[in-house]
């Protein structure tokens, strides 16, 4: 009788959390304004005080009030959010997954959570892979949002993976939207791009009402970052017209392949 109600016991023990995984996979999914990725470069070519002047930007706008009030007024009043750094093709992590923010309290927690992790850095530059991510991140998502947003900042052009206007006209078929916010405080190199904004505009971003907001001065972060943040999400505030530059895909192949000849180039193949 003892074995037979010990043995009942640890069927009980395996199943219980069995069942509660399975609840907790049924669960259903959370309507939201919008599902919003931050794909975050952190290749070597960013230096430390641009790696944390971009954290820092995020940072603050989601501290800010400008931004809890756009979530508050939109049609759901809540946005889901997950932020990944990206580097080359194989280089990838997620920092913060799928988080819903529908508070001021539950914005200013996420930004607390950003500015504890810690910044990983990686080789080369694949925005082509950082839109793969992006798409499949959402693709996993439990939500159900009105809009689907892949939120591009870089200092440079695509140099490893797939070429970058593949993966953004796959994510396009798909109705996720790609805006982007090109990071330009360094005079152009060698191993530049004179123009990284148009780069952005003619061969990254796309969707409706797809725009790029070029980043020239090191004070812009917070207020660049925070527009761009307010504009995904609600209504486009129209003080912030100046900072945007509206996009039209123009899928010229010389241009957008500008990162992989540069790359070539350099190891002389």
């Amino acid at each position: 009788m003892r074995r037979w109600l010990c043995g009942l016991l640890s069927l009980a023990a395996a199943v219980l959390p069995a069942a509660a995984h399975a609840q907790s996979a049924a669960a259903p999914a959370e309507e939201v304004d919008v599902a919003l990725v931050l794909a975050v470069d952190v290749s070597f070519s960013m230096d430390l005080d641009e790696l944390a002047l971009q954290r820092n930007g995020y940072i603050e706008a989601f501290r800010s009030k400008p931004l809890h009030d756009a979530i508050a007024k939109g049609a759901i009043g809540k946005i889901a959010v997950t932020y990944f750094e990206w580097a080359g093709g194989h280089f990838q992590h997620i920092v913060k997954p799928w988080t819903i923010i529908d508070t001021p309290a539950s914005a200013i927690a996420f930004a607390e959570e950003l500015g504890e992790a810690q910044t990983r850095r990686g080789r080369r530059t694949s925005i082509s892979a950082a839109i793969d991510l992006g798409v499949q991140l959402i693709e996993q998502a439990n939500v159900v949002p009105l809009r689907k947003v892949i939120d591009i900042s870089g200092d440079g052009a695509n140099n490893d993976g797939r070429p970058v206007t593949v993966a953004r006209d796959e994510a396009a078929a798909k109705g996720i939207s790609i805006n982007g916010l090109p990071v330009m405080l360094k005079q152009a190199s060698y191993f530049d791009l004179d123009n990284l904004d148009l780069y952005y505009k003619d061969c990254v971003v796309t969707g409706p009402g797809a725009f790029v907001i070029p980043i020239r001065e090191r004070h812009q972060f917070v207020d660049a970052t925070r527009t761009k943040l307010i504009r995904e999400i609600a209504e486009i505030p129209r003080e912030s017209e100046a900072l945007v530059q509206k996009a039209q895909s123009t899928g010229s192949n010389a241009t957008c392949l500008a990162g992989e000849r540069q790359w070539r180039d350099r190891m002389g193949n």
